[in-house]
């Protein structure tokens, strides 16, 4: 076996050798990298210089450029400034000629001047001559003729006004006789068919209904113990109870058309059944309104039906089916509505237009006539108030408006609709009136057509349809009773109301005298 010494001898010898290739190593690695950095230092060397020849040429290029660049611009300046130079040369040159043409229209100015001056002094020198001239010749005028210049200018004007008089009145004639004859035959035409076509019921109602009793004895049962059977129908219907001498009736008396029918059904159901007394009277009286709403409501369903209107709000047919119990001067308004919604269909199927909004305008007419005693205002503003409420067309609300010229009818619907209102009310038996009215109507006709002057006399006749002026001979001419026939007429349209036309007949009488002796 080895010795421990030479064990150790051993390691120490390896470990000596070791650390000797260590040091070999180190100084190999050391060399090595030496080279490297001083290549690499050569290597950035070489670069920069590289770079900075190439950066000195770039500066030769780009000084380069910058002059060349430098000349073209200022040969580009030095160009254009010749150009503007010759331009303003060639501005001086106009400007000189145009001051020298100005100074040449300066004298001609001055010399048209100086004529003109010298030609106004000779019109005024020549109008002071014509002047006195005139003034010696209206007096040789005034002395050989007789008038002077005011006496001929009225002369004058009077014979021009004559003539003038006549002319228009001829023109007149000619006109309207051009537009009768080709409007005149086609309007009766029209209107003719849309009448015969249609032939409507009227009923008279007032504001007063009779409910027939069986004997006298029966008024003492209504009226109750110390009144109170009475005084209960009244207060739930919101009527009156008239009972006077009258045999055998009672008078039901209210403004509200619905009211008075709800009374009267109440008054006959009790009448019928013979117990009368405030509990059955309030079961009786809600018995008959519930008839009363039904019949409303089916006529303004049958109105809406025999009309062919469609489209209808409820709320609108029954406003409509309230009509049945309204009257306007005696004629039943829902026949009316319905009559003018045929009428106004027939118009407009002859004219070509939509029957459909001629017939729903027609029915909607007179609406507001239906609440006109529970809602302030005119039956014309309500009706407006209630068609916008419920959605109706433009073109139905202004017919609604128009049709009793509360507004100038601007749509064919709204004149259509205004004729077939016109037509209904002046059907012969279609309306009637109260002779106190009747008579001022025709005094109001009288009063307005002989508020013009030179008319003697004024009859109203043919129940209001007809006036028939009597002129002073001596002061209407036959040409001046053309013109006096219209602007009566025109005054009447502007200051009465009146259903379907009046014919303004002017007479003239013309006596001559004599006696033989």
């Amino acid at each position: 076996m080895p010795s421990l010494g030479w064990i150790i001898g051993t390691v120490v010898v390896l470990v000596i050798v070791a650390v000797l290739m260590f040091l070999l190593g180190i100084l190999y690695r050391k060399k090595v990298s030496e080279r490297e950095i001083s290549s690499a230092e050569e290597e950035a060397r070489r670069i920069i210089n590289e770079s900075i020849k190439s950066a000195e040429s770039k500066k030769r290029e780009a000084l380069l450029e910058a002059k060349e660049e430098i000349h073209r611009s200022r040969t580009e300046y030095e160009r254009e400034v010749k150009e503007r130079r010759a331009d303003l040369q060639k501005q001086e040159r106009r400007l000189q000629q145009k001051e020298e043409n100005l100074d040449k229209k300066m004298d001609n100015f001055e010399r048209k001047t100086e004529n003109l001056s010298r030609k106004i002094a000779e019109v005024e020198s020549q109008q002071e001559e014509i002047k006195t001239i005139k003034k010696s010749q209206l007096e040789m005028l005034e002395r050989i003729s007789g008038y002077t210049v005011e006496e001929a200018k009225a002369y004058l004007i009077s014979t021009i006004e004559a003539e003038v008089t006549h002319e228009m009145a001829v023109k007149v004639k000619e006109i309207e006789a051009r537009y009768k004859e080709e409007a005149d035959n086609h309007a009766r035409e029209l209107i003719s068919i849309a009448i015969q076509r249609c032939a409507a019921d009227h009923a008279s109602e007032i504001t007063v209904s009779v409910v027939p009793l069986p004997n006298d004895e029966m008024k003492g049962r209504i009226i109750g113990r110390e009144g109170r059977n009475i005084r209960s129908i009244e207060t739930l219907t919101g009527c009156d109870l008239i009972i006077d001498d009258t045999p055998e009736a009672i008078t039901v008396s209210s403004f509200d058309p619905v009211r008075r029918e709800i009374a009267r059904m109440a008054l006959e159901k009790l009448i019928a059944d013979g117990r009368i007394h405030p509990a059955r009277i309030e079961e009786m009286v809600a018995k008959a309104q519930r008839e009363v709403n039904a019949t409303i409501k089916a006529e303004g369903e049958r109105a809406v039906f025999e009309t062919n209107v469609q489209g209808l709000h409820p709320d609108l047919i029954k406003l409509i089916g309230r009509q049945k119990y309204r009257t306007s001067y005696g004629q039943n308004v829902l026949n009316h509505s319905m009559e003018v919604a045929h009428i106004a269909g027939l118009l407009a199927s002859e004219l070509g237009v939509d029957v459909a909004t001629a017939k729903r305008a027609g029915l909607l007419h007179d609406l507001g006539k239906s609440v006109d005693h529970e809602v302030e205002g005119s039956h014309v503003t309500i009706g407006v108030d209630i068609a916008r409420k419920y959605k109706e067309s433009e073109e139905v609300i202004h017919a609604i408006h128009a049709h009793h010229g509360d507004v100038e009818p601007h749509t064919i619907i709204a004149c259509i609709v205004q004729a077939a209102d016109a037509i209904s009310a002046a059907r012969p038996g279609a309306r009637r009136e109260n002779i106190e009215n009747y008579v001022k109507r025709l005094e109001k006709l009288e009063e307005v057509s002989k508020s013009f002057p030179g008319i003697e006399s004024t009859y109203a006749i043919q129940a209001g349809r007809e006036i028939r002026v009597m002129v002073k001979p001596d002061e209407v001419g036959e040409d001046q009773m053309v013109l006096l026939a219209r602007d009566i007429a025109k005054k009447i349209e502007e200051e009465l109301t009146y259903p379907g036309q009046i014919k303004v007949h002017v007479l003239r009488e013309t006596k001559a005298i004599e006696y033989a002796k």
